[in-house]
């Protein structure tokens, strides 16, 4: 238990060395899609591209759910970790496999059932709409190994142990890797062959880590007889869960309606917004680990009663946020063409993207303050405060500021990124507000019990 106690020691040591775990695992994760892109890319046209880009949008819908609601298992783990509640620790796992079975066969029967509808909603191009099809159709029977790595990593990270589920994403990016060449390459199978990659790996990688956690005697034993719910576990999981899930849907849902409009605007439009979410979710990976890394070491440290010692975590995580975006910032003023170039070398799809990247690569530094602000609330099970800000950002600012601009700005692609930081901006502001003073009310309630004793 020593090694996965994240309420003693130095903060930044400790901080550190579970987020760089986390980062290499998300580096990993996402090479998935960018690989998929790479490898469609040099082997397949524009339209297959246009799929992939568009499928993966859709197919981040899934991800994001699942995400949002193992992210309570990771914030409910790490609290009865930090308060050694191991029994209560025992039952939020076994809740949270069970669920999450149940949950992935409902989200496959609807991905199949909706696909095309929703396709058609996203405005996706003539050219490319029966690859898009393809692609998310496979997807779909993949869900239950999307649900089984996010429910293992969440679980393993609120137990204080973020470096298995790196190795087990690495296993699965190996193995992606090579059936992505072999299926699209030397199969000449295409995106259905880009998908089908995905799915294996993902359900090989699943495998080995049941294998594996059982026979290091991990705190769960995955017999079938320890399957079961806690009805207790499973409301509190809810209550933690679904607001982060609401909220994960809410923003792609914002993030979809811009791909349909980029979708109107033509297949190398749709191909740039593609492209540009690969470098987003590269530029804001040290962002998305530490605020992952940050619900844990929150959770942990408000359940051992070290509130000022989470507090500390937030600064200095942000702080290492900040500088990694600036790297990413200055590759996009400096060299958009080459950012482009690495997915796709089509002249259009460069042109109509160098704009559209100098513009959206201010929105690095702003999610980097959202996304740790909102690790440190959500660790401290302000998830409903959280869920409230991001929709309200996703809804009442995204949406209408993406109608606006394409109304007015449809063909310049650069007043169209600038959407992007504006909305991040205003919510930086105003959680970072929320936080501040979220601290200094504890801090007086602190105090004064401190006083009274």
């Amino acid at each position: 238990m020593n090694k996965n106690n994240l309420t003693e020691g130095n903060i930044v040591t400790t901080l550190i060395f579970f987020a760089v775990p986390f980062l290499m695992a998300n580096v990993l994760q996402s090479l998935y899609g960018a690989v998929d892109l790479f490898v469609v890319g040099k082997y397949c046209n524009a339209q297959s591209v246009a799929a992939v880009s568009t499928g993966t949008q859709v197919t981040q819908i899934i991800t994001s759910l699942v995400s949002g609601l193992t992210l309570g298992s990771t914030i409910l783990i790490g609290k009865y970790t930090g308060m050694k509640d191991f029994n209560r620790v025992k039952q939020c796992i076994a809740t949270t496999l069970f669920v999450f079975f149940l949950v992935a066969i409902l989200l496959t029967g609807l991905m199949l059932v909706f696909e095309k509808p929703l396709l058609t909603l996203l405005n996706t191009p003539d050219e490319s709409f029966t690859y898009t099809m393809v692609y998310v159709a496979v997807c779909a029977w993949g869900n239950v190994f999307v649900c089984g790595y996010n429910s293992l990593s969440a679980i393993l990270r609120g137990y204080g142990d973020s470096k298995r589920p790196m190795y087990f994403v690495g296993i699965a990016c190996v193995i992606n890797i090579i059936l992505d060449f072999v299926l699209v390459k030397y199969a000449g199978l295409g995106v259905a062959g880009t998908a089908l990659a995905t799915v294996i790996s993902q359900g090989i990688s699943i495998g080995i880590a049941v294998v594996y956690l059982i026979k290091t005697n991990f705190i769960f034993d995955f017999r079938s007889s320890s399957f079961r719910i806690t009805p207790v576990v499973a409301k509190e999981l809810a209550c933690v869960g679904i607001p982060v899930s609401f909220q994960e849907l809410m923003v792609r849902i914002s993030f979809l309606y811009l791909m349909a409009v980029m979708n109107s605007c033509g297949v190398y439009a749709a191909a740039v917004v593609g492209i540009g979410s690969k470098y987003d979710v590269f530029a804001m990976l040290s962002a998305t680990s530490l605020a992952n890394a940050l619900t844990a070491v929150t959770a942990q440290n408000m359940g051992a009663g070290k509130p000022e010692r989470a507090r500390k975590s937030l600064w200095y995580g942000m702080s290492f946020a900040l500088g990694v975006a600036l790297l990413f910032w200055l590759w996009a003023q400096i060299s958009p063409e080459s950012m482009i170039s690495v997915f796709s070398k089509d002249a259009n799809v460069i042109a109509a993207g160098v704009p559209f990247f100098r513009s959206c690569s201010y929105d690095y530094f702003m999610v980097a303050m959202v996304f740790c602000l909102n690790g440190y609330l959500n660790g401290r099970s302000k998830t409903l405060w959280t869920m409230i800000s991001c929709s309200a950002g996703a809804l009442l600012l995204r949406m209408p500021l993406v109608y606006l601009f394409s109304r007015y700005f449809g063909e310049n692609l650069g007043m169209l990124g600038t959407i992007a930081p504006t909305v991040s901006g205003i919510m930086a502001c105003y959680t970072l507000f929320y936080v501040v003073w979220e601290g200094k009310e504890n801090g007086k309630i602190e105090h004064q019990t401190v006083s009274n004793r």
